[in-house]
């Protein structure tokens, strides 16, 4: 073969292999191979991400609310346990009073100048002052409207001077921790007069 055959094949032989590299990665084939990302996938994620957005705010300020309402309760819940804490010991000590009330009224039929009255007497007056600064309030309900919230009818009665559901005798105090009821008042209730009977009328025949 001669040496200007090879010399030609030689140079073909270049030329196809600097050529090669530029059509495998598409140099000489013209076309644009970068690829733009759609609009519409990127709308729909930015609009997704706000309605997250949206629901996690919502959802902080529900449970924001929500702990204030238990810490609100929580507060209401320890006063109203520190206002009635000696709701249960009133309670026991109540018909103890009672019974003391009926061994003071014994004390007063008897002598006057006794030294034991004296004596019950000021220890009265102490458990008065003690229940009321405890926030104890005696229920007085002679006279008042009955009241099935504060009274409890144990008998009702015709009065003449009563009008009907007024009480009219208190048989047993009742009691109040400030603005709950420890004991209802035992009372007598005035009932309305009956009604008069009328006579049947009689017909004489003509």
């Amino acid at each position: 073969m001669s040496e200007s055959k090879k010399h030609s094949e030689i140079q073909i032989k270049t030329s196809s292999e600097q050529t090669a590299p530029e059509e495998k990665f598409g140099g000489s084939t013209g076309r644009d191979t970068s690829e733009s990302i759609p609009e519409s996938p990127v709308k729909e994620l930015g609009g997704k991400l706000k309605a997250d957005l949206e629901n996690y705010k919502d959802l902080a300020l529900r449970a924001r609310a929500d702990l204030d309402n238990y810490r609100k309760r929580m507060a209401r819940e320890k006063e109203e346990a520190t206002r009635y804490a000696n709701a249960g010991f009133l309670e026991k000590l109540i018909p103890i009073l009672d019974n003391f009330e009926f061994g003071l009224q014994a004390a007063r039929s008897g002598s006057s100048d006794s030294a034991v009255l004296d004596g019950m007497t000021m220890v009265y007056k102490q458990l008065q002052d003690f229940l009321a600064g405890s926030g104890v309030e005696t229920i007085n309900a002679t006279g008042q409207k009955f009241d099935p919230n504060l009274h409890e009818a144990i008998a009702q009665e015709e009065h003449p001077e009563a009008e009907e559901g007024t009480v009219v005798r208190q048989i047993r105090k009742g009691y109040k921790l400030r603005d709950r009821l420890i004991r209802p008042a035992n009372v007598v209730v005035a009932k309305g007069a009956p009604a008069p009977v009328s006579e049947p009328s009689t017909r004489r025949g003509r």
